[in-house]
């Protein structure tokens, strides 16, 4: 079902959003790919109500879902597309303490994943302890307030399925609240939990802020949903490192915790980098973590990270069913409900599996037929199956089949589609002059542009103004007409990581960046890094031009750890190695593990531990001179799309702080 609704300005927090209507060509477009959906098909609203054995209350919810009382259960906004609106009204249901299974219980509806709790021997065990501390603490108190049973147990185990942040970042408030918890993860967690948080860390973070929309406020002109939750929860993401990597020993690995036998299957490079999902016997329920949702997830996630493997992912699955399949009764993992039945849970395997085994073996299909990045991800849709695209459990409202496509051509074959065009172009601001001056100026561009702006043509519109506007970034006509492109292309987007990517770079071209970028490397991600990733971690911040003329050797010696790191600045680049004695060098910095976390964290100087005779360096003490001189501090609000300046801003309006 499809009805327009009326336009409406909502308010988030301090920021009121608002924005211009659907155009006719969005309406229509809209409308077309509604009557393509099985609008009959409700199983995910039923599945959300089931088992449900108390609802959140306000003092509960981490997530305010007063933000989000726009959302119609009965007609779907114009300016947005309807299978994303559809997954925001399914989302809105999923709020409170359900029961699972005998022994098994979630609370959703707190944060962007599903926190769960599974009886064991002498207490609890829970599995994926959501984004952030606060959430995790407010969920768990309200566990323990309405759970049926085992009110007094303790929580003896805490079990993370992958390297995200939110299915360990409120892993301090479970330490704390049971300080006994023995803690679980997927086999080599730790470190891809800081390549992915760290290394990269400030460009992702920029970037995560346009996928997850973190300056639109809740509305009909801005985030709506996030795909895979109602939203994310907010407060401070934090890191116990496990006791116990799983699945070293193999693909699968069975152990007892707490009495209760739990199968682990290695799912890394899927999802996640380092990941599992576990199969509990005497249940007959599989805990899928990441791997099945009700939607389709990423190849290749917008805010940038290592590109997935969807042929290892689908046959992942395949292990699942082959492993399980024969006598499964419940399906429950880090989002969406659960699924109840043999034949229900086999079915929604196969067609995830499938969905992905699409992905892969099409696009390669595509690519060794010729078929470049920049066409496939169109290409590939028009071959998706009908019972793909009918059912509501493979949509692409986190992931999108045309850059999950692209993200199987890049893994196999890299950004280069071999035509020689786009082997060495001009960099991007001397090529947008060009563009715009062999198509005769600014004026005909903008001419051009409104013409196909009125007829929909909203892609290449956005291709051509965006050279523009890089080229002459005070042209506040082609600014307007590019940041209303962006908003009229985002209306129409289902995955809401592209929604939310076009709003922001209409809200930046209109009005500059504003506040709410969030941040990954967390203070308790930081302070849980070995010595070798901070050394690699400054390595990246070491500007090469600098450094190139002030080269220099170190020992540090790491007290409390009893390590030996060797440091060399040499070529412009900073190297470093673990080593068993201390080598000829220009310096020796002794000092505890510690103490370094504290000063990366800013809250003491080397030369302060100096003074208190907690570390001490011998040699040449300017060392750490040409270091500092030769590092940079990272811009956390680098630009991405022409930002106004002051004075240029167009249709501020609809960003007015209050």
């Amino acid at each position: 079902m499809y009805v327009q609704a009326a336009q409406h300005d909502h308010v988030h927090g301090d920021l009121n959003v608002n924005g211009k209507a659907a155009t006719r060509a969005t309406l229509n477009a809209n409308k077309a790919f509604s009557a393509t959906l099985d609008w009959d098909n409700k199983q995910a609203f039923e599945n959300n109500q089931r088992g449900l054995i108390a609802p959140l209350d306000r003092a509960s919810a981490a997530i305010m879902f007063d933000d989000y009382e726009f959302i119609d259960q009965q007609s779907v906004a114009d300016t947005v597309n309807p299978s994303l609106y559809r997954q925001a009204q399914v989302n809105m249901t999923a709020a409170g303490l359900y029961k699972v299974r005998e022994g098994i219980y979630q609370v959703r509806g707190t944060d962007l994943s599903n926190i769960t709790f599974i009886r064991s021997d002498s207490g609890w065990i829970v599995y994926d302890v959501l984004l952030t501390k606060e959430a995790a603490k407010t969920s768990t108190d309200f566990f323990f307030s309405k759970v049926p049973e085992g009110k007094e147990l303790p929580i003896v185990a805490m079990i993370y399925s992958h390297s995200h942040a939110d299915h360990f970042g409120g892993a301090r408030a479970i330490q704390e609240m049971f300080p006994k918890v023995k803690v679980y993860g997927a086999k080599g967690i730790t470190k891809e939990t800081i390549d992915e948080n760290v290394l990269a860390g400030n460009a992702m973070s920029r970037r995560t802020a346009y996928q997850y929309g973190a300056t639109l406020g809740a509305n009909d002109h801005g985030i709506v949903d996030a795909g895979l939750g109602k939203a994310l929860s907010k407060g401070e993401i934090t890191y116990v490192i496990p006791d116990y990597e799983l699945n070293h020993k193999g693909k699968f690995e069975t152990i007892k915790i707490d009495g209760l036998e739990m199968v682990f299957i290695d799912t890394a490079g899927t999802e996640a980098p380092a990941g599992m999902a576990t199969y509990i016997p005497s249940m007959k329920a599989l805990w899928s973590g990441e791997m099945m949702y009700h939607g389709m997830h990423n190849i290749y996630t917008l805010r940038g990270a290592k590109v997935r493997d969807s042929l290892k992912w689908s046959k992942d699955i395949n292990e699942m069913i082959n492993a399980w399949g024969g006598e499964i009764t419940t399906l429950f993992g880090s989002h969406s409900s659960p699924i109840w039945g043999n034949e229900q849970i086999n079915d929604f395997m196969k067609l995830q599996r499938d969905n992905y085994g699409f992905v892969h073996n099409q696009s390669l299909r595509l690519a060794n037929q010729g078929v470049v990045m920049q066409d496939i991800g169109d290409e590939i849709v028009k071959v998706l199956p009908e019972s793909i695209q009918q059912a509501w459990h493979t949509n692409g409202y986190h992931g999108s089949y045309s850059h999950n496509a692209r993200a199987v051509y890049n893994m196999y074959l890299g950004y280069f589609d071999m035509n020689p065009a786009n082997l060495n172009p001009l960099q991007t601001k001397p090529e947008s002059v060009k563009f715009v001056e062999y198509m005769g100026g600014a004026d005909a561009v903008v001419s051009k542009a409104q013409v196909d702006f009125k007829q929909g043509e909203y892609r290449f519109v956005a291709t051509v103004l965006n050279k523009l506007v890089m080229a002459e970034p005070d042209n506040k006509q082609a600014r307007t007409l590019l940041a209303d492109t962006y908003e009229q292309l985002g209306y129409q987007s289902e995955t809401m990581g592209w929604r939310n990517t076009y709003l922001t770079g209409a809200q930046e071209l209109r009005v500059g960046s504003l506040p709410g970028t969030p941040k990954s490397a967390s203070d308790d991600i930081i302070a849980e890094m070995s010595i070798t990733n901070l050394l690699d971690f400054m390595a990246v911040k070491v500007d090469s031009s600098i450094a190139q003329h002030t080269p220099f050797t170190i020992n540090i010696v790491i007290s409390d750890l009893n390590e030996i790191h060797f440091v060399e600045m040499s070529n412009g680049n900073l190297n470093n190695g673990l080593v068993t004695k201390v080598k000829a060098a220009d310096a020796t910095l002794t000092v505890n593990k510690s103490d370094i976390t504290q000063i990366l964290l800013g809250k003491t100087t080397l030369a302060a531990l100096t003074k208190a005779g907690k570390a001490t360096i011998q040699g040449d003490v300017k060392v750490l001179e040409k270091l500092k001189a030769a590092s940079i501090e990272f811009d956390t609000n680098f630009e991405i799309v022409p930002r106004p300046a002051k004075g240029d801003e167009v249709d501020a309006h609809f960003y007015q702080q209050h």
